[in-house]
């Protein structure tokens, strides 16, 4: 129940969430109890004692242990609460249920780039990717020279020519795990449909050989030029062959027009940065309710971010179709506990800084907050990082929590479309994918206008419910997938952002 300065989400929750800033000696709510301490926004207030050892309860679950007893009205944040592990009960499929499709003939339309393969495109973009770091510079140059001042007026059709770089491609294993990813990266990019047509530009002399690239992958496309800078005589040679290139590119892509198609051609993938303690109550919960929607007129929609839904995971193997589905989530969390304990780390390395200060304490808490983002459909399948997403409905793409890192192997999968929730203020684009930005608060949401597309701080806030929300943001998908510009659309983020999960030794 929400109560008028807190967010008390069960009956079992032994602590609140403080709806704005809560002064020392403050009645809260209804509860009786009075705070011991300040308790910013966002931040949780204990509502009843909790002995030392005792779990905290949010959201009807466990997301921590009282390092000490903790008094009624105590601030409940990282001074008093610790991880330990305990059992956490997964029932596979227990919550599995027939997704109510709309009618094919009544799903929801969008204005999308038909491609020849039956894919749809909700962009027109020339790409220029780079099979190894050493070619990233004259990969820029080739862009640039199509970013100056009427250059693509007589390309009216097509969105832009970009160059997506990274910072690997050599000095690793051939064919080893970090090769084989990066390869399912870039492969997924060049058959991405938000582009018409790719220059793939290489070194010639790099583990990640773009001829390799091209026959481990299967990339034999008219629409895929390959290109290396030893071969063509080095970097002004290059860009003038790549320039003749990707003008080719350019009229090829110019043909191209939006058509009417039904939201099963819509691929989203779904992100949270800079979380704060109302992303879980709010943000995302609207998100998850735009996701069932969209499943429900037969689109995908692809949660990621591993090590964030660790906590969680019981909650989306109860959703799994099958077994299988289950186990193969199951396996990347234990890849994952491997993996950061032979780094050195643990899985509660995790919230960050800026999800700390905006009331998130322990990777508990967080990843039930950011598992809501997935709704409540079935899990249909489970994916690793960058591979084709071939089912519909809600998949799991295994991924880092890193946001760059992560929706860069969203789009490699097949997101259409980006949508991220905020609360501390991310910044966000993701060429050639439209990324659409959700603040969880209405402070952030004011002060971060220029950047942020929707508002569910008015959730938070009591002015609209978490599907009237969900709804809008569905609408929004729709819109911007047809050509509206999104705000980090507008400002112009996205060449940056192309970050490739790097595993490995670096030789």
């Amino acid at each position: 129940m929400t109560q008028s300065n807190i967010i008390h989400l069960h009956p079992s929750d032994n602590v609140a969430v403080a709806r704005g800033v809560l002064a020392c000696g403050t009645k809260i709510g209804a509860t009786g109890v009075v705070t011991r301490a300040l308790i910013s926004p966002g931040h949780k207030v204990a509502i009843a004692a909790i002995g030392a050892g005792e779990p905290i309860r949010k959201y009807n679950q466990i997301i921590g242990f009282a390092a000490e007893p903790i008094a009624a009205g105590d601030h409940v944040h990282v001074h008093n609460v610790v991880v330990r592990e305990f059992t956490r009960y997964a029932h596979v499929g227990a919550d599995t249920r027939a997704t109510d499709f709309v009618p094919a003939g009544e799903r929801a339309t969008f204005k999308g780039f038909g491609r020849a393969n039956g894919q749809v495109g909700t962009r027109n973009y020339v790409g220029i990717l780079t099979s190894v770091n050493c070619s990233a510079s004259v990969a820029r140059f080739i862009a640039d020279a199509f970013r100056r001042p009427g250059r693509l007026d007589e390309f009216p059709n097509v969105d832009g020519v970009v160059a997506l770089v990274h910072g690997t491609g050599c000095g690793m294993k051939i064919r080893g795990e970090g090769h084989q990813v990066l390869q399912r990266v870039l492969a997924g990019y060049a058959r991405h449909p938000n582009f018409a047509g790719v220059l793939l530009l290489g070194l010639g002399c790099e583990v990640n050989q773009v001829d390799t690239l091209m026959s481990d992958t299967g990339l034999q496309s008219a629409a895929v030029r390959p290109m290396t800078i030893q071969q063509t005589g080095g970097t002004r040679r290059t860009v003038e062959a790549g320039l003749a290139q990707v003008r080719e590119l350019l009229a090829i892509a110019n043909q191209a027009r939006r058509e009417t198609v039904d939201a099963s051609h819509l691929t989203v993938g779904l992100q949270c940065g800079g979380s704060d303690g109302y992303s879980g109550i709010g943000a995302n919960p609207a998100l998850g309710a735009a996701s069932d929607l969209l499943v429900r007129h037969g689109g995908t929609a692809i949660l990621s971010e591993t090590p964030e839904i660790y906590g969680a995971e019981h909650l989306l193997l109860n959703r799994a179709v099958s077994p299988q589905v289950a186990d193969k989530l199951l396996g990347r969390i234990a890849w994952w506990k491997e993996y950061t304990a032979r780094q050195g780390g643990e899985m509660d390395n995790n919230p960050a800084p800026g999800n700390k200060a905006g009331g998130l304490t322990t990777i508990l808490e967080k990843a039930l907050g950011s598992a809501a983002k997935g709704g409540t459909t079935n899990l249909t399948a489970v994916y690793e990082y960058a591979e084709p997403i071939t089912e519909h409905g809600f998949v799991f793409m295994d991924s880092p929590g890193y946001d760059p890192t992560s929706a860069t192997g969203q789009v490699a999968s097949g997101a259409n479309l980006i949508c991220f929730t905020t609360g501390r203020g991310s910044v966000f684009g993701c060429k050639p994918v439209p990324s659409i930005k959700v603040a969880t608060n209405t402070t952030v949401y004011q002060h971060m206008l220029d950047d942020m597309d929707i508002n569910a701080g008015e959730i938070i806030d009591g002015k609209v419910s978490i599907a009237q929300k969900g709804a809008e943001i569905f609408e929004r998908m729709l819109a911007v997938a047809s050509g509206q510009k999104s705000k980090s659309e507008e400002l112009g983020f996205g060449d940056e952002e192309f970050v490739p999960w790097q595993l490995g030794a670096v030789m």
